[in-house]
């Protein structure tokens, strides 16, 4: 309950916030204090090419995929990365923490699967609680 609270404080308090000027800011609750950072979501979409490749060729597609997410991750750029449990349009997402949106863009641009049009992209802000971890 106290987390459904917090969520709705945030959506309503959120017209006050200056999303273009700041990466963080606090959110008091009783005596808890949340930094909220904003992150860049990415949600991967299906390309316009994606069912142009042979087997192989996927397999290479995908190979270097992994890798420009893999590195990325380990220098901290990209926080969480996975694919969608479902055959829609929608086939995955990034969290980016990044300085701007044009940032992870380039990221993106750098993308195997991108480039080959297996995929393409939707990149919003998005602000979560820093330190938040999935359980």
């Amino acid at each position: 309950m106290k987390s459904i609270l917090l969520l709705v404080f945030i959506i309503t308090a959120f017209p006050a916030i200056s999303q273009e000027e700041k990466r963080e800011f606090e959110v008091k609750e009783g005596d808890t204090t949340f930094i909220m950072k904003k992150y860049f979501l990415c949600i991967y979409l299906r390309g316009d090419q994606a069912t142009e490749y042979t087997k192989e060729e996927l397999a290479e597609i995908q190979k270097g995929h992994l890798v420009n997410i893999n590195k990325y991750a380990e220098e901290g750029k990209i926080n969480i990365a996975g694919p969608f449990g479902d055959d829609t349009e929608k086939r995955g997402i990034l969290i980016f923490d990044v300085e701007s949106i044009e940032e992870a863009e380039k990221i993106l641009a750098e993308d195997p699967a991108v480039k080959a049009g297996r995929l393409k992209y939707e990149l919003h802000p998005w602000w979560g609680a820093k330190g938040s971890v999935l359980k």
